[in-house]
């Protein structure tokens, strides 16, 4: 069966599709992979040896000038049109896309010529390429058992499978809690500033002394949270950039970070309590946050209730108390097949 698996402008929408990649081309599958500039290296490094990659011209169209969004549209057409004569001579069997403004040129044309069509959602609101493009497809894929903004009359086409996450992730499902005092800090370069701001302080502020950060900044932030903790006699790794993310997480007994839809999964592909700082301008984490601590893993917190004494109190609370870290540990856990429930929607 030919595959035609379209993605591109982050990592949140480049490596579950390269999972399921994997995945397809082990059955044997043919792969053709689509993505913007952004992403074409890192697509590169990760694609199934056998599978061939395809540029596709086209970028956010969220831009504030009117000149901007009107070019992005015009990238985005001249793709679409580019794939649908493409698809004259050599038509994939199916497509999957995984959002994303350069998803949508490879669904309208796989729409155009009729091809059943994919689409995977990351995060617990539906984004507006993903909604935009909803009326071309056969099947909507969530990482959320809920999700909202899905348009009125879709509803039986929307099936829960999950987020893919990488094999490290998936080794360490369900590792029980150290209780080694440990904690994790992450919040990506974007959303790095409020959690160094106000977690080094909250953490200097505890009771409990017996205390491991793990600290992930910006580059130039590395050097000043090093001499705080330091000066305050507390015990931390700080790091612009984390490599075995899968095993930081697995040794923390919480983690504090923002709510990207990979982050919640990853959390809850292994089962670790978080405190969550969904991005202020980002409604999509907000929805992600909010879908975690509905289960019970930890809490979702606003950015301006995000304080560092509200914080203090938390972590006294949590480390005094093991066994609620246990308990939201549990609650936390998610068993994540998304992989092969995406495999078998495709391949039925």
């Amino acid at each position: 069966m030919k595959i035609w698996i379209a993605t591109g402008g982050t990592g949140g929408h480049v490596f579950p599709a390269l999972s399921v990649a994997d995945a397809l081309a082990a059955r044997g599958d043919k792969i053709i992979i689509s993505c913007d500039g952004r992403v074409r290296d890192m697509v590169a490094r990760g694609m199934p040896a056998r599978a061939r990659r395809v540029h596709i011209w086209a970028s956010g169209v969220g831009a504030k000038s009117r000149m901007r969004q009107m070019y992005a549209l015009f990238k985005i057409a001249v793709s679409a049109a580019a794939l649908s004569l493409r698809f004259v001579f050599s038509r994939p069997d199916r497509m999957v896309a995984f959002g994303g403004y350069a998803s949508v040129p490879a669904v309208f044309a796989a729409h155009l010529w009729r091809i059943p069509t994919f689409l995977h959602e990351q995060n617990a609101a539906i984004g507006r390429a993903n909604k935009f493009t909803m009326r071309w497809v056969r099947t909507l894929m969530t990482s959320f058992p809920s999700v909202s903004g899905v348009p009125a009359g879709t509803a039986a086409r929307v099936v829960y499978t999950g987020l893919p996450v990488r094999r490290d992730f998936l080794d360490k499902a369900a590792a029980p809690l150290q209780h080694a005092g440990r904690i994790l800090v992450t919040g990506g370069s974007l959303g790095a500033q409020i959690l160094d701001d106000t977690v080094p302080g909250a953490i200097a502020a505890m009771r409990n002394k017996k205390i491991f950060v793990t600290h992930q900044t910006r580059p130039e932030n590395v050097a000043r949270l090093q001499k705080f903790y330091a000066e305050n006699k507390i015990r931390a790794n700080v790091l612009s950039f984390v490599h075995d993310m899968a095993g930081c997480i697995a040794d923390a007994d919480l983690v504090i970070g923002r709510s990207g839809a990979s982050t919640v999964v990853e959390l809850q592909t292994i089962g670790r309590p978080a405190i969550l700082v969904p991005l202020g301008i980002n409604p999509d984490q907000a929805a992600n946050a909010a879908a975690f601590a509905k289960n019970g893993g930890g809490f979702a917190v606003e950015q301006n209730k995000f304080t560092a004494r509200w914080l203090t109190s938390v972590l006294d609370e949590l480390f005094d108390n093991p066994t609620r870290l246990d308990k939201m540990a549990a609650k936390a856990y998610v068993e994540n097949r998304a992989t092969q429930k995406i495999v078998d929607a495709v391949t039925k």
